[in-house]
């Protein structure tokens, strides 16, 4: 069945199945059949470890840390690969499988950086050493789509039996009170000698200001007169200068006006010519247009006459052909005709031959049977040709009509009497 799920604030959907490529991601969405959809929470979690590592110059010890980890919001690739994570776990074994996963993560990278620095340098340099891991750690996270959000690396432990953390620290806390102590007689003296360096000061200090005091109220005097002088000597320099740019904004006026006024007279002569070329231009069109519309007339009435030229040659050709076919269907009726009565003639002669003379009968009927022959011949083959051309009558005629040369001879008399009535044909328009 087809569902709608929502995602909480801290929650992502991850759907697999029909319609879907590899894995989708959403806060919300429609679950339709065929499709599987798990809710995982991206809230971070805190995971506390105390790490076992041997330091290049093989010194064994615990680095207790606590992290802060959870997968990558800002980025559906990084989700992606964290769904992929956790799809085969369930709710209450989610968090164990991915601690496992971190640890073995830190474990492994801190006991790398671990191995190419003495203890010596992780106890006095722990920034450095903390901030080496977690770069290490956050760069084997990635293809898990893991973030490290806040690391808390703790104080070197000493491992059991072995005291190099502790006393380290009992000799760094030592050093720090020795220099404490030095710290503090070194202010004491300092202070003693700054207030007999003060009370010096102040005597010396006070003759000073006496001496600065006289020489400072003559300076002054003679610095008065000199800017008295100098304002005096500027006011004259502005006024100067002020009068040479009112006379050169002047000329620059003048100069301005006349070419402000070559500028309208070129454009006055200007707009002249352009109504004047406009005014010819307009002229050229419409003489333009004038003879084209002349054209069209021409070629309305050419074509007029040329259409009743053309239809009055058709029908006087129509009307030759139907005279051609009519003299040519007379022509081969009379033939038909023509054989019908030689045929007729001969059986009759034959009959009249075999009456009259017995001894006569060999050869006659010898040309009787000839005779039979060829119009049993012609009658088949104006059979023949009424298969071929399908019972058409009309189609047989202008075939034997053709075949006998008849068009040729109505052609050649139509002509010859054309020539003989020597027609004049008129065409009227209106």
């Amino acid at each position: 069945m087809v569902s709608f799920r929502v995602a909480g604030p801290s929650e992502y959907l991850a759907i697999t199945g029909t319609g879907i490529k590899e894995i989708k991601i959403a806060k919300k969405s429609w679950i339709f059949p065929g499709q599987v959809c798990i809710c995982f929470d991206i809230s971070p979690e805190s995971y506390s470890f105390r790490v076992q590592a041997i330091s290049s110059d093989n010194v064994t010890f615990v680095l207790p840390a606590v992290l802060t980890i959870g997968p990558r919001t800002d980025d559906v690739a990084s989700l992606e690969k964290y769904a992929r994570l956790i799809s085969s776990q369930d709710k209450n074994s989610c968090k164990e499988h991915v601690k496992e996963i971190v640890k073995g993560v830190i474990e492994g990278e801190t006991r790398v950086v671990a191995s190419t620095k003495t203890l010596g340098t992780i106890f006095h340099e722990p920034k450095m050493f903390n901030n080496e891991v977690v770069e290490h750690v956050q760069k084997e996270l990635l293809p898990f789509g893991l973030l490290i959000y806040n690391a808390n690396v703790r104080q070197l432990v000493d491992e059991r039996g072995i005291g190099f953390v502790s006393t380290a620290g009992i000799k760094m806390q030592q050093k720090r009170a020795n220099q404490a102590k030095v710290e503090v007689a070194e202010e004491t003296m300092k202070g003693d000698m700054g207030v007999k360096e003060r009370e010096g000061h102040m005597s010396q200090y006070a003759a000073k200001v006496d001496t600065e005091t006289k020489i400072y109220t003559k300076q002054r005097l003679g610095e008065l007169q000199k800017e008295e002088a100098k304002v005096t000597m500027e006011v004259k320099l502005f006024e100067n200068e002020r009068e040479a740019e009112v006379a050169k904004a002047n000329a620059e006026l003048a100069m301005k006006k006349a070419e402000w006024e070559r500028q309208t007279k070129m454009e006055q002569v200007e707009a002249t010519k352009a109504v004047q070329l406009r005014d010819a231009e307009l002229q050229i069109e419409v003489e333009r247009k004038n003879a084209a519309r002349q054209m069209e007339m021409l070629k309305a009435e050419n074509l007029t006459k040329a259409k009743v030229e053309y239809q009055t040659k058709m029908r006087e050709s129509e009307w030759e052909l139907y005279n051609k076919q009519n003299a040519a269907s007379a022509a081969l009726y009379e033939q038909v005709q023509a054989a019908d009565g030689c045929r007729a003639t001969a059986e009759a002669a034959l009959f009249e031959s075999q009456k009259e003379a017995e001894g006569e009968l060999y050869s006659m009927q010898n040309e009787a049977k000839a005779l039979e022959d060829l119009a049993k011949g012609e009658s088949e083959y104006l059979k023949s040709l009424m298969e071929k051309f399908e019972g058409d009558y009309n189609k047989v005629r202008n075939y034997m009509m053709v075949d006998k040369g008849v068009y040729e001879e109505i052609a050649a008399i139509n002509a010859d009497m054309m020539r003989s009535l020597q027609p004049d044909i008129r065409v009227m328009n209106q």
